[in-house]
């Protein structure tokens, strides 16, 4: 899933100052399992915002709506009209989603109340980690499912350094915490599945063209 997290409250009350009545938007797919986007976050927001203006003798006018998913056309179709009547929308989706809906409300400001992190998965109670980039060349299926393009601190194709030691990166030093060898886990994991000579082969250097090298991607299926 994509993972974002929320800007700090004091740089979304400055970006929302000019205005009189904002709605925020949230996205309850992605953002809002990292506790981020969600209707419940929502809610939140708009409470905060709510008190930080009225502290400061604001008036204020805040709307409040969540989506299934910010990115896909047909769920905006509420937002836009919602949107109306507000001067501005405060999206708490992933970069993508906020883009989506900025480019149908023109001559409205869209603005953007999270920072979008990385594709990653939930590794435990309030803990999101980078899985992957993106990169649009997999090589999951040589390394056993594990990916050395996002998970190797130095993105080594034929790995482990030599800063790997007991099963851990060099960083775990800067760090200061336990940052796994993905090398040596691709390891343990071809080791289990009988596939080691796997690590005989060369890995030649990475095509990084898919990886958006040319500009914004896009994908398209003539059968669609």
């Amino acid at each position: 899933m994509v993972v974002g997290e929320r800007k700090p409250l004091s740089e979304i009350k400055e970006m929302v100052r000019p205005y009189g009545k904002i709605l925020i938007a949230g996205c309850d797919t992605c953002t809002a399992e990292c506790l981020s986007g969600g209707r419940k976050q929502v809610a939140e927001l708009a409470a905060a915002l709510d008190m930080a203006f009225r502290l400061e003798g604001k008036a204020m006018e805040i709307l409040e709506i969540s989506v299934d998913r910010q990115c896909i056309q047909d769920f905006l179709l509420d937002i836009i009209d919602k949107a109306a009547g507000a001067e501005a929308v405060l999206s708490i989706a992933c970069g993508a989603g906020i883009q989506s809906l900025a480019e149908r409300l023109p001559g409205k400001a869209v603005l953007p109340g999270l920072n979008t992190m990385f594709i990653g998965e939930s590794s435990g109670t309030g803990l999101w980690q980078e899985r992957c980039q993106g990169c649009g060349d997999c090589m999951l299926g040589v390394t056993g499912g594990l990916c050395p393009v996002t998970r190797c601190a130095k993105g080594l194709l034929n790995g482990p350094c030599g800063g790997s030691q007991g099963g851990k990166c060099e960083v775990s030093m800067t760090l200061k915490c336990d940052v796994p060898c993905v090398w040596a886990l691709i390891y343990d994991r071809l080791s289990e599945l009988g596939e080691l000579d796997r690590l005989t082969a060369y890995c030649g250097p990475k095509d990084w063209r898919p990886a958006g090298s040319s500009g914004p991607r896009q994908l398209v299926r003539p059968d669609h």
